[in-house]
């Protein structure tokens, strides 16, 4: 009897998650598969599992998998998974919650400290043969506050840093509950007018694609800066550009763009108070395994509900 067929949307799974999944006939869809090559596969294979690494996982796919029974994402974030559609079949749909929220935390400090230290310019002007030791102030984060949109894993993570550091930790989330006593929990609206950082950890929606858009950058502090490494699709891009060149925003630092890979003629290319990183947040050798094995259990898991 053939074994059932578990697509992974990547050109590989950590071998302890391989492990787990010894009853699986394994196929891999490459490195950079297309949603098109996706939905090829699904009708190729007919997976009764899916862990999605890249790409998206659309009606389409689903609709080319009738024995599909889960999709497991290897990851924190389920919006390239079309839920709706899934949910229509009686598919489950999972993440490795908190698998990668160490990397991802750790990913969000690096990009704040890079742009308040200015480390990325310094550097580049050291080996023009500068010496701005006369000349240049970073900023000091001790006392400032920071603004957190999402306090999940990842964002208390995030939260517990930067208290260590000195900073008054603010955080905004409909869904968390419980919170340490170190997070203040406040309002949007006040969290845009208070914090001196603001660093996104939500997850993307229908109701807060475009959240930091040309008025809730002006209701910001002149001078913020901002950190994301949750999604692109968070942030009106133009508006950003504008606000960084008017010194609304005096940098940010970004994992994730609406539209990924970046295009090579991007403008923020061009704009050097914004730090780019390629959505790299989540991907370390630790959290490569880690969201190996979360995804795998959830698959079986999910199947032997």
């Amino acid at each position: 009897m053939s074994r059932p067929v578990l697509l992974v949307t990547g050109a590989d799974l950590a071998p302890q998650a391989l492990a787990l999944l010894s009853d699986f006939e394994v196929t891999y869809a490459g490195r950079t598969p297309s949603e098109d090559d996706i939905v090829d596969l699904c009708r190729a294979r007919n997976p009764t599992a899916i862990i999605v690494r890249y790409s998206k996982v659309g009606a389409a796919a689903i609709e080319a998998a009738p024995a599909l029974k889960v999709i497991s994402k290897h990851g924190s974030g389920t919006d390239t998974i079309d839920k709706a559609a899934a949910a229509a079949r009686g598919i489950h749909v999972v993440a490795a919650v908190g698998a990668n929220a160490a990397a991802v935390a750790e990913q969000a400090m690096a990009l704040l400290l890079a742009c308040a230290k200015s480390v990325v310019a310094l550097d580049a002007r050291m080996r023009d043969g500068h010496w701005d030791k006369a000349t240049h102030k970073s900023i000091e984060l001790e006392g400032r506050t920071v603004g957190l949109v999402g306090l999940g894993a990842i964002g208390q993570r995030f939260a517990r840093m930067a208290d260590a550091m000195g900073m008054r930790v603010i955080g905004s989330d409909p869904f968390a509950k419980e919170l340490p006593p170190f997070i203040e929990r406040v309002a949007l609206d006040q969290l845009w007018r208070e914090a001196d950082v603001i660093s996104l950890h939500c997850p993307l929606t229908a109701d807060n694609a475009g959240l930091l858009d040309a008025g809730t950058l002006a209701a910001c502090r002149r001078g913020v800066i901002l950190v994301n490494t949750a999604r692109g699709g968070l942030i009106d891009e133009a508006a950003l550009l504008e606000a960084v060149r008017s010194g609304q925003v005096a940098g940010a630092g970004l994992d994730s763009f609406a539209i990924e890979p970046m295009p090579v003629d991007h403008p923020f290319i061009h704009e050097p108070r914004i730090l780019l990183s390629p959505h790299i947040g989540g991907v370390t050798a630790d959290a490569y395994v880690k969201m190996g094995i979360a995804a795998a259990r959830n698959v079986l898991a999910a199947l032997a509900s």
